[in-house]
């Protein structure tokens, strides 16, 4: 694997920025799973710890041992899976479902910090869909917050309110903005240690209590520390209970990654397309890594995304910086990092939360018309009120009643050829281009020569799903741009507002000027001159 260090400094204070989210989290998910605190750093030195519900029932049946073996035994499955090439799945997520499980995890990660950020710290952070596993559940999905309130802590509101205005000043202060050395989040956690040493000593009524802190793990020797780390129990490789718990876990972490994966596509600046066999055959060495050291399911999870996303991150260096910080936080500063008040982490994770539920979300999806918009807000309600999968299921089921509704009757065809490099590729659209044909278009167009001209041809056309449009946006934006292919667009209609688009050349522009007035005199699909 070949590491891009161009944008060094963007992802080494990224993964600095991921470190400080992801600390807690680690934490949280092992405590909450009823599994050793450091087997959830183990899994965050390699990736991203995950699936709470899973994890603490396997625990319980099959004893640490056996639950290992069955982790080993899930990242032999996702290997296979990512060599089958399974991962093209991810494709056939819709958007308005993406943007909807994207907006219900910010409106579920705010649900979750609240709490902590006023100082009520029973609720364990961890799994965002794990709220169900404590009282919680009792008392209704704002019940945690309200209860909370009863347990509020003065010293950390204050600490929390400090911490959103220097993150808002950090993203809306342009001399604040240019300090790219300092990240904002890196600057709340100081602050916020800061202020918690000033109350032990001014005002000890205001100190925030060691629960309401970060609470790594601590060895005072090598041994201490190399003990422990836990083993797989080799002999539980006969018990069905293993493999049954083990393709479960292979099974929904693979689902949940590639959920994650192409979110995090839509959120990435500079539009690129991940491979999601590559990630599934890596998070397979991750969980076969995992289990034989002693930590939990590696999965990805949007929180961190989203956080490597905001924080600037260029590259996959990134997360592996991250890693590298963890490690080192738990050899060498144990200490220091348990001074972290945990409202400081709250206000990071709350500024995440609002980002990815943003009113602006709403007003774009809304724009876009009932067909993304129903999906959309169907998808939200269904995953705050169920769980991710469920409620991606959901979504999935009325985006495909919508799609099928307007597609059962007529075909989709695309032209396909070997191509080589430098020549003329014409791709002509069938009558109705849905989102079941984004897969097809995103390989083919992922697969183009360098240097190559294309001409993508819409004159049959009768409807183009607003995914296939967004994509062939990104390309000809974007994906074009970095191997040099020419773009042109011909007879799309004027309602699709594909004008704008980036091309290549004034020859390029001549003819797509042209092809749009002459689709404006159309009422009705233009033939193939």
């Amino acid at each position: 694997m070949k590491l891009n260090t161009q944008h060094f400094r963007n992802d080494f204070l990224a993964g600095l920025v991921v470190f400080l989210v992801a600390l807690p989290l680690c934490l949280g998910i092992a405590v909450a799973s009823g599994a050793p605190p450091f087997a959830g750093i183990i899994t965050g030195i390699l990736g991203a710890a995950g699936l709470i519900a899973i994890v603490l029932v396997a625990i319980t049946t099959l004893g640490f041992g056996n639950f290992l073996l069955a982790i080993m035994i899930a990242g032999a499955f996702q290997l296979i899976l990512g060599f089958a090439k399974a991962g093209t799945i991810s494709s056939y997520f819709p958007s308005g479902v993406i943007e909807g499980m994207l907006t219900a995890i910010g409106i579920i990660i705010i649900k979750k910090e609240l709490p902590h950020a006023i100082g009520y710290d029973k609720e364990h952070e961890g799994d965002f869909f794990s709220y169900e596993l404590t009282d919680a559940a009792d008392k209704g999905f704002f019940g945690e917050i309200i209860h909370s309130f009863n347990f509020a802590h003065v010293g950390a509101i204050i600490v929390t309110i400090i911490s959103i205005i220097i993150l808002v000043a950090f993203n809306k202060v342009p001399a604040l903005k240019k300090i790219k050395v300092l990240p904002g989040a890196l600057v709340v956690v100081i602050v916020g240690i800061v202020i918690n040493e000033i109350f032990k000593s001014v005002s000890p009524s205001l100190q925030i209590a060691n629960e309401h802190l970060v609470q790594l793990p601590t060895a005072s020797s090598a041994s201490e520390f190399f003990g422990q780390f836990t083993f797989p129990d080799f002999s539980g490789f006969t018990n069905p209970a293993v493999w049954i718990t083990a393709a479960t876990i292979a099974a929904v972490a693979s689902i949940e990654t590639l959920l994650c994966l192409e979110a995090g596509d839509k959120m990435d600046p500079m539009k690129r397309f991940s491979s999601a066999n590559t990630e599934l055959k890596a998070q397979g060495v991750g969980n076969i890594l995992a289990g034989l050291l002693g930590g939990l399911p590696m999965t990805s999870v949007i929180v961190r995304t989203t956080a490597n996303v905001n924080a600037g991150a260029r590259t996959k260096l990134s997360a592996i910086i991250h890693g590298a910080f963890l490690l080192i936080a738990v050899i060498l500063i144990p200490g220091l990092l348990n001074k972290m008040p945990m409202a400081c982490l709250a206000a990071i994770l709350i500024m995440i939360g609002l980002k990815l539920a943003s009113p602006k979300v709403f007003k774009h999806m809304w724009k876009a018309g009932k067909y993304q918009f129903i999906p959309f807000i169907v998808t939200v309600v269904a995953v705050v009120a169920t769980d991710l999968l469920k409620g991606v299921g959901i979504g999935l089921l009325v985006s495909v009643f919508f799609i099928l509704k307007g597609n059962m009757r007529l075909a989709y065809f695309f032209k396909k050829e070997e191509h080589h490099e430098g020549e003329t590729i014409h791709i002509d659209l069938a009558q109705e281009v849905s989102f079941l044909n984004k897969a097809a278009i995103k390989q083919t167009l992922a697969h183009l020569p360098q240097n190559s001209k294309v001409v993508i041809d819409a004159a049959n056309t009768v409807y183009i799903d607003y995914d296939v449009l967004e994509l062939i946006r990104d390309f000809c934006n974007h994906g074009s741009k970095d191997k040099n292919i020419s773009v042109t667009l011909r007879n799309f209609k004027p309602g699709y507002k594909m004008q704008a688009l980036h091309v290549h050349s004034e020859k390029d522009l001549i003819i797509q000027t042209a092809n749009n007035e002459y689709s404006n005199r159309a009422n009705k699909p233009v033939s193939t001159p």
